[in-house]
């Protein structure tokens, strides 16, 4: 099982050296570089010169604010830098915050984003090939890359493409064209994953005429901690940013598919009053638990292996608020790298070449 976690998205940027390398140290495989107070890529290069064996990957850089141009260069200079260690994670965001605080058009978003895939995977083509770069879809057009602006091929595999996302129809963009896909802590749950998620994927690889479905990395939130009174402190620490999160109307699938829906009709009405402050109080004990999994670092491996053996082939785990817990937490990783991972394998587009995903990986977001 492939172990991530996600860099605090307070981390200031002067902090990230610091924060990677005991990252490194607890024995993650992978570190997740969200997008929010910080630009996602150019954190990415501060994590990959201050670590030496993780892969780092991008979780989730928004596409839309950005040309695939863009992004592809970005992404082919952190491939190279970090020696094949960099995976880009891309997303959509959700309308409110594409719309108003990047002033970007809304516009078909899930035939935006399988066209910025497509438009990824044919950049990163020409780069490696030299071969002209001619791309025609329902979003962009590149029809123009001379030789003095291509970058040429790199000595390691092209980066991997990641993505997430919520609803049906993300997830099956992602069973299309990407390598792998990480879940949001909104539609994490076992019942949404097998019910919603996995068939989407499903869905999208048979369509694109794929063998396989993309790597699953589920990052579901889970609280834990050495002792019960460290578990207490770890699930008020979570609570204010899932109920954040669930506060989000497109974000309240997993809440209706539980019986909770009034949980985030009552969420919704107070971020959209600006009631932030007091979100974190309308999740109570009961209704975390039923959410997010729950264990002491005794309990948790059971917990986990019980909820996603078999379903995934990744999890994602928060660093310890202690750092005197980092030994105990160490080995606590140890055992759940034991957790039996999905028997899907990606299989990668054909003009993809090969990449980090089908050669394994070494050792929220906020999406649509």
């Amino acid at each position: 099982m492939e172990l991530t976690t996600t860099l605090p998205p307070t981390t200031a940027l002067r902090e990230v050296p610091a924060v990677v390398a005991r990252i490194e140290r607890l024995g993650f495989d992978t570190v997740h570089i969200p997008e929010t107070t910080h630009d996602s890529l150019a954190v990415a290069l501060l994590a990959a010169e201050h670590t030496s064996r993780i892969t780092v990957r991008t979780s989730m850089t928004l596409a839309f604010p950005r040309s695939p141009m863009v992004t592809a260069y970005a992404a082919w200079d952190l491939a190279r830098f970090s020696e094949g260690r960099f995976q880009l994670g891309l997303a959509t965001q959700v309308r409110g915050n594409i719309v108003g605080r990047f002033s970007v058009p809304w516009e078909r978003p899930v035939e935006n984003l399988r066209d910025y895939l497509a438009s990824i995977r044919a950049i990163f083509a020409a780069f490696s090939t030299g071969e002209p770069l001619e791309h025609e879809g329902s979003h962009y057009r590149f029809t123009r890359l001379q030789p003095y602006f291509n970058p040429g091929p790199l000595p390691t595999a092209a980066p991997a493409l990641y993505t997430g996302g919520v609803n049906r129809r993300v997830c099956e963009v992602a069973g299309e064209l990407a390598d792998g896909f990480v879940t949001h802590a909104t539609n994490s749950h076992p019942s949404h994953l097998r019910t919603v998620v996995l068939p989407a994927l499903r869905a999208g690889a048979e369509r694109a005429g794929r063998a396989g479905i993309p790597r699953v990395v589920v990052v579901s939130k889970s609280i834990t901690g050495p002792t019960p009174a460290a578990l207490a402190a770890s699930r008020d620490s979570a609570r204010q940013e899932l109920a954040f999160l669930f506060s989000t109307p497109a974000y309240r699938t997993t809440l209706d598919r539980l019986g909770l829906g009034r949980v985030g009709e009552r969420l919704a009405a107070m971020a959209a009053s600006g009631r932030w402050t007091g979100l974190a109080t309308v999740l109570d004990d009961e209704t975390l638990a039923a959410l997010i999994p729950h264990g002491t670092y005794a309990e948790l491996p059971d917990v986990l292996g019980q909820a996603y053996g078999g379903i995934a082939d990744g999890l994602g785990l928060g660093l310890p608020l202690d750092p005197d817990d980092d030994e105990d937490f160490g080995a606590l990783l140890e055992r759940l790298r034991l957790i039996p991972t999905s028997a899907a394998a990606t299989i990668p587009p054909a003009n993809a070449g090969p990449t980090s995903a089908t050669r394994g990986v070494a050792g929220s977001e906020t999406l649509s």
